[in-house]
């Protein structure tokens, strides 16, 4: 495969955005707002994915990917649907205590897959609602409904009976066995968790809550790299697509002298890196073939390559620097690293789109590769994902339009709950000010 020098333009930039921003128009079930997760047959909505076309609708009008009208017609539709679903613990329920099942029969609304009402995701559905408020700002009466529904769904979340019982809040909850017992320690994607449960109107977070996450916080070096660690890439990104924590820091970060923005860009630094070394021997690695995160995979399977036993997954959130790594690589999670070190990123999707053209179709980069799972064969350059989803589809595009303009950085930061969050969690500096 040739080295690339040259790096991916804002052209190429504004394509992948474009095409990646289809997957929320076109998949969408015009009944009910919601989205699947995936574009495999019969896939369930994800309340993830709804979330993140609600934060995208905003995007598409200001590209002019859709109409305001249309993106205010599709929003009502999901906000709607959340809002006035029933709540409770029996199978017609939607959600209960104000948070929300992972995944929804995408016709039915019902749960699927026995899902667990889900604390991250409800959060991200809330941080999508939140967006839609702040952008659709006009005196209409479709508007201000978007307004009303968004403030309902936010202040109904009851975090009290999230934390059940404890400082860290539960992962969530299912009606036949009770709480899950892992609660949101360590860090992780769970950031913006925290400031919108700080916030609420109703049942706020108490500060001590965020002080008993960031104590179970780990500094560690890796090739060189400090930085507060969590091993996939996603963990690094998610918090970030709504929240710019560029130049504002909370008591962790002030002893560190680092701002959550810089650790993110460390935290990619050390991921090429990783890939640079690759200490699996893994095939395709290298300083522009990097990206590993939570994604679908060729597994699982087990298999012998060059005369060693692999192991493979299917979908699994893969990590550094000790694994799993099972050779399967992410475009999504480079390009959802687009904003912190655009110097490293550029230069690897140039890289893909050149030697990976079987990676780009109609909603733009597919899910991942691992070009380890079929290496002994000669006819392919190994195993693609033949599908879509939407967990990987948002992140392209937030962070290509954080990247290019701030644009949902600039909206979220006159959101009084995510102002109010990061102040409660001690949060000062740039843009935020010195007040707490």
């Amino acid at each position: 495969m040739k080295v690339i020098q040259q790096s991916l333009n804002d052209e190429d930039l504004a394509q992948l955005e474009r095409d990646t921003f289809k997957y929320f128009a076109d998949e969408l079930n015009l009944e009910n707002g919601l989205i699947p997760d995936n574009t495999k047959q019969d896939a369930p909505a994800s309340i993830a994915v709804v979330a993140f076309a609600l934060t995208a609708y905003p995007i598409g009008v200001e590209r002019g990917y859709m109409t305001r009208a249309e993106a205010i017609k599709r929003t009502l539709l999901s906000l709607r649907f959340f809002t006035h679903g029933p709540q409770g613990t029996g199978p017609e329920a939607i959600g209960y205590n104000g948070f929300y099942y992972h995944f929804l029969d995408m016709k039915t609304g019902k749960r699927a897959w026995k899902s667990e009402i889900s604390t991250i995701d409800t959060t991200y559905l809330l941080a999508g609602a939140l967006t839609a408020a702040m952008y659709f700002d006009r005196d209409t009466k479709e508007e201000r409904e978007i307004r009303t529904l968004a403030e309902t769904l936010y202040s109904r979340a009851n975090w009290h009976w999230a934390q059940n019982r404890g400082l860290a809040v539960t992962h969530g909850w299912k009606p036949e066995t009770g709480f899950i017992k892992h609660r949101w320690t360590g860090y992780n994607e769970a950031l913006i968790l925290y400031i919108l449960g700080l916030a609420s109107p109703t049942f706020p977070l108490p500060a001590e809550s965020y002080k008993a996450w960031t104590r179970t916080y780990r500094w560690r070096k890796l090739y060189g790299h400090e930085f507060v660690y969590a091993g996939p890439l996603f963990m690094h990104h998610l918090s970030h697509m709504w929240i710019d924590f560029r130049g504002i820091q909370d008591e962790y970060m002030r002893v560190k002298a680092i701002d959550y923005f810089e650790n993110s860009r460390r935290a990619i630094y050390a991921h090429q890196s990783y890939a640079q070394r690759n200490p699996r021997k893994l095939i395709g690695y290298g300083r522009y073939s990097w990206g590993i995160t939570a994604t679908d995979g060729p597994g699982p399977a087990v298999r012998r390559i060059n005369g060693r036993i692999r192991r493979f997954y299917d979908y699994r959130a893969r990590s550094i620097p000790n694994g799993p790594d099972d050779g399967t690589l992410a475009p999504w999670a480079v390009a959802g690293s687009l904003p912190f070190a655009p110097e490293v990123v550029l230069p690897s999707l140039k890289y893909i789109n050149e030697n990976y053209p079987e990676m780009t179709s109609k909603y733009g980069f597919k899910c991942s590769y691992n070009a380890t799972f079929s290496s002994g064969n000669r006819k392919g350059k190994g195993w693609v994902s033949k599908g879509y989803y939407g967990l990987d589809q948002g992140p392209i595009v937030m962070m290509i339009e954080n990247y290019r303009t701030g644009f949902l950085w600039r909206l979220m930061r006159k959101c009084p709950y995510i102002v109010a969050g990061l102040r409660r969690a001690g949060f000062t500096g740039g843009w935020l000010g010195t007040s707490n």
